[in-house]
């Protein structure tokens, strides 16, 4: 699980973040404590709360006082919104730029959107 280089914290945030985002992680559901997750993965626990401190000041998690960890209601809509900007501002709009310095019209780029999208639904 641990294995693109960032640092070990913010893999597991990462990760939370994604299952959340693919509605893998329903809302109010608890998620592994600090501790589980240290012991199931051989990882310091302080790793681990360093990532559930930057959840929990994301709005991604809640803490419930001696219960445990659990995933804020309305995370995953402000996760997929906030990853919906960035693909609209760091793919599509330099793809778009781009195609414009190429003389790519925007009736092209829509008909291979179109026939893109046709084809993977098949």
């Amino acid at each position: 699980m641990f294995d693109d280089g960032s640092p070990i914290y913010r893999q597991i945030a990462d990760r939370i973040k994604a299952d959340v985002a693919a509605g893998r992680l329903a809302p109010d559901a608890q998620v592994m404590s600090t501790n589980q997750y240290a012991a199931f993965y051989g990882i310091n626990p302080a790793t681990a709360a360093r990532a559930f401190t930057e959840l929990v000041d994301e709005g991604v998690l809640y803490k419930r006082r001696g219960v445990g960890m659990f995933v804020s209601p309305g995370a995953r809509e402000n996760l997929v919104d906030a990853r919906r900007t960035r693909y609209f501002d760091d793919v599509l709009g330099p793809a778009l730029t781009e195609a414009a310095a190429i003389g790519i019209a925007p009736e092209d780029i829509l008909a291979f959107v179109k026939d893109r999208t046709k084809r993977q639904d098949q």
